[in-house]
């Protein structure tokens, strides 16, 4: 369990997370409206040294920002109505970047092997949890985890 205790902490970790993503990494946002789901993206975005203004994909579902040192494929499935199998998601999911899916738990069928980091608001704290679902997956929180105790 992490606790952030603002603005600033919720933008670090998203740059430590960005720092440790390796190509195939999928990240699942959970978290109720206005949890810090897109400040927690703009930090990962920095850690991936993407310098572009990052911006919530809701109406357009997807956002590619490519020009880091790794590709962030940036999604938020929030007003897709029904099945999201056919929105061809996967592809991102085994691209060479790091797939981040806002309300990732309203996809019909998750990622064979992704994280998901649930972040709840506490008063004026906000705690984020971290599960892997697979081994890759496994690897990455284990390198989020080191760094941020670090």
């Amino acid at each position: 369990m992490i606790t952030l205790h603002d603005l600033a902490d919720t933008e670090r970790l998203g740059r430590l997370i960005g720092n440790v993503a390796t190509p195939g990494d999928v990240l699942v946002l959970t978290g109720e409206l206005g949890a810090g789901k897109t400040t927690l993206t703009k930090g990962i975005a920095l850690g991936l040294e993407i310098q572009q203004m990052i911006k919530s994909p809701t109406y357009t579902i997807i956002r590619e920002y490519e020009t880091g040192r790794l590709p962030l494929y940036h999604m938020d499935i929030y007003r897709v109505e029904g099945d999201t199998d056919e929105l061809g998601l996967e592809e991102y999911f085994e691209g060479d970047g790091l797939a981040v899916v806002e309300w990732g738990q309203l996809l019909s069928e998750p990622p064979v092997d992704y994280v998901e980091l649930v972040i709840e608001v506490l008063d004026h704290e906000r705690t984020v949890s971290l599960t892997a679902h697979g081994q890759q997956s496994a690897a990455f929180v284990d390198r989020i985890m080191k760094e941020w105790q670090a």
